[in-house]
């Protein structure tokens, strides 16, 4: 049980490890900097989509030959449309955008912030959830080892988002505590979502390669939604690149070794 909690905890860790970067960071965050690091979390996102969840939850389908995939695609497309419905309902602003996004609401620009990362950071506590709820379902498909790899990998990500996530709260005129609490509370709702999808797992067992997939889509919409588009736009969009092939090589290599 308590490596459970430790795997639960490890992203959540590495959230708090990036906010505090505000400390000791005295102006904002170069654009190339946060460039490359957003291609990195792209990358760690999208190689843990793949290897950890999709693959996974067509392995767990094989007894349906050719429809194996099934699961996977009803996943990934459920996954994507949860994130779209959230994203489509939910009030946000996005980090250096002007114009909230989701339905109209009267609450502050730091809570519509807060919103943001929310959505962004849910997926990232399911996938780690379900890897987790796999892994004690028997680790027939899903080793204790590649949960730890998926949390690790997830951790690695999720140190330069909470950077990415305080340093332009400081920069925008915040303290620097207010900044790092900001930051680090961004990652709490990741165990939080992690627990829930363990339960819920451990409720309906056959449907754990269509969660699989799910948290794989909600990952994905992520990816492809806000951070590709934020990492690609304006100059030095190639470190962006650089940083993508180097995220996704790691959690590929931890996914396969470790797992």
């Amino acid at each position: 049980m308590s490596g459970v909690f430790l795997t639960l905890l490890i992203p959540f860790l590495g959230t708090t490890l990036g906010a505090a970067f505000v400390f000791f960071m005295k102006d904002e965050m170069s654009p190339r900097l946060q460039k490359s690091l957003l291609g990195f979390a792209s990358g760690v996102m999208v190689a843990a989509s793949v290897w950890s969840l999709i693959i996974p939850a067509m392995d767990m389908s094989a007894d349906m030959g050719r429809l194996r995939v099934v699961p996977a695609a009803v996943g990934i497309l459920l996954g994507m449309g949860f994130l779209l419905l959230v994203d489509s309902l939910t009030p946000h602003l996005h980090m250096g955008d002007s114009h909230p996004e989701g339905l109209k609401a009267h609450i502050s620009k730091t809570a519509m912030l807060t919103l943001a990362v929310t959505i962004h950071n849910f997926p990232e506590g399911m996938a780690v959830g379900v890897v987790v709820a796999g892994a004690l379902q028997g680790g027939e498909w899903i080793s204790a080892a590649g949960a730890m790899a998926m949390s690790v990998g997830i951790a690695i990500q999720n140190i330069p988002e909470g950077a990415i996530i305080s340093m332009p709260m400081k920069a925008a005129g915040g303290s620097r505590m207010r900044s790092f609490l900001m930051g680090t509370l961004s990652g709490a709702v990741e165990p939080l979502g992690a627990v829930l999808v363990i339960l819920l797992a451990s409720l309906m067992q056959p449907a754990l390669p269509y969660l699989l997939a799910f948290a794989a889509g909600a990952m994905l919409y992520v990816v492809i939604e806000e951070l590709i588009p934020e990492a690609s736009g304006g100059e030095h969009s190639n470190l962006s690149t650089i940083g993508f092939a180097i995220g996704f090589v790691l959690m590929m290599l931890l996914d396969v070794v470790l797992g």
